[in-house]
């Protein structure tokens, strides 16, 4: 009996520490020391959250940047929806290269680019802006992403061209540490920063 007690004091002592004492423990320390990016990094415009720094949006309106495809529309919570069985609530369809879906999904991309960005031509296209990211939710396009869209945005914007580009060096962060990962450009940033000027003239 005298060793019951003793394994179930142990395992209490272990599940109390470990499932209580120690996540608890590590949440203070994120939010004290961390507490934007333990809270989701919500960006705040006037007290509103319009996203996430880390979860990319559709921007549609020739006037915004536009990020990279996503396989289930940048949704992080597809719980409860029709399209559940079909569509995660984050990842992608791991196409392989040979694809006729793949091919067929990025040609018609490429076609509907190249309309709505006429002085672009396909050979200087970025493949970051039409492959998607594994998780499909990649907030961040490449900075050649960016500046290929650049006559559009200033054009539906009315903003500068050189502005623009301030706007994507200004949202433009390097590598992790300096030599994880590769420049790249928050797609969120920069078009709240084109929806503040533009309506502010």
């Amino acid at each position: 009996m005298k060793k019951i007690l003793q394994a179930a004091a142990t395992g209490l002592a272990l599940m109390l520490l470990c499932g209580f004492a120690y996540p608890l423990l590590v949440l203070g320390i994120g939010k004290l020391a961390f507490n934007s990016q333990s809270s989701g990094s919500i960006i705040y415009v006037n007290g509103k959250a319009v996203g996430s720094e880390l979860i990319g949006q559709d921007f549609s309106e020739s006037c915004y940047f536009r990020g990279r495809p996503s396989a289930v529309y940048y949704d992080t919570f597809a719980g409860g929806t029709a399209l559940e069985a079909i569509r995660p609530s984050s990842g992608s369809f791991n196409y392989s290269t040979s694809s006729q879906a793949l091919r067929k999904r990025v040609a018609a991309d490429i076609a509907e680019f190249l309309k709505d960005n006429p002085t672009v031509e396909e050979k200087d296209l970025p493949a970051d802006l039409f492959t998607a990211s594994a998780s499909g939710l990649d907030p961040d396009i490449s900075p050649a992403a960016a500046n290929i869209q650049v006559a559009r945005v200033s054009s539906a914007s009315g903003i500068p061209k050189t502005r623009v580009e301030h706007i994507i060096a200004d949202c433009t962060s390097g590598p992790q540490l300096g030599i994880f990962g590769e420049y790249r450009v928050n797609v969120l940033k920069a078009n709240l920063e084109i929806y503040r000027l533009m309506n502010n003239k």
